[in-house]
């Protein structure tokens, strides 16, 4: 790479957020540059364009942006920059979510092994004491799921991110007796990690959840579910995820009525 694409490479690190907000002439006047240097670097790594380029760094500030008002913000502006309207009606809003909720359980359903499924169901059935953990964004998966094996009266607890209840569950955990279902996306919660390896390292069976194979969560896991959720104007859904662990309760449910021969 000569000495001008590395300044713009310095530059694009060091700056993130004035890459996915800015125009290419304010971002190469901020870096010191032409802008045709820009336009020499995106095309060095493949993009048909700098604004192809720019765009990864846009989804990425809409993934770490605190707040939904400030998404909602981010997608408004960058759809402005596309020459798209910047005024939605609620309909228009109603019906993008539901199609994309659509899709990425269509998705799940070509993704999800069966042998996956089956293999969760063991390990579930065989345990004595099932702890669910999920942070942040999965808190409300994780919750449902431990109501839900609750309803069926299989025993379940759920761990959250406080640090006396996390050596609390590492204190009490016993191998062949208690499972950790984990549930994690990204930016991939170090609490839920922390949970993940004292599992592991204490011998408990794990069953995670996640939205790639490349997941933390993935290599240490008995079994493990990747669920890409569909992601509108800057808001990520959890429809997928939830249908996932209502099927396995379910699911488990069934198992537990069927008599054995």
């Amino acid at each position: 790479m000569s000495k001008r694409l590395k300044q713009v490479a310095e530059f694009l690190l060091e700056n993130p957020s004035i890459v996915a907000l800015e125009t290419v002439a304010n971002i190469a006047a901020e870096a010191g540059v032409h802008p045709s240097a820009l336009i020499r670097f995106a095309a060095a790594f493949g993009f048909d364009g700098f604004s192809e380029m720019q765009q990864l760094f846009r989804d990425k500030l809409v993934e770490h942006s605190t707040s939904y008002r400030e998404r909602v913000r981010l997608s408004y502006d960058r759809a402005r920059s596309d020459g798209a309207p910047a005024v939605l009606t609620s309909q228009k809003i109603v019906d993008e979510f539901v199609e994309g909720n659509a899709l990425s359980i269509h998705q799940m359903m070509d993704t999800i092994d069966v042998n996956d499924i089956e293999c969760a169901l063991d390990l579930l059935e065989k345990a004595k004491t099932i702890h669910v953990v999920g942070v942040r964004r999965s808190y409300p998966i994780a919750n449902y799921f431990v109501y839900a094996l609750r309803q069926i009266k299989k025993r379940a607890f759920i761990v959250d991110g406080s640090s006396s209840m996390k050596q609390e569950h590492a204190d009490i955990l016993i191998p062949d007796e208690d499972l950790l279902f984990a549930i994690s996306y990204t930016p991939y919660a170090q609490e839920t990690r922390d949970v993940l390896l004292t599992a592991y390292n204490a011998n408990i069976p794990i069953i995670s959840l996640s939205d790639s194979r490349l997941s933390p969560l993935s290599s240490l896991s008995n079994v493990f579910f990747e669920v890409k959720e569909s992601e509108v104007r800057g808001i990520r859904s959890l429809t997928a995820s939830l249908t996932l662990v209502q099927s396995l309760a379910i699911a488990f449910a069934s198992r537990l009525e069927i008599p054995k021969n």
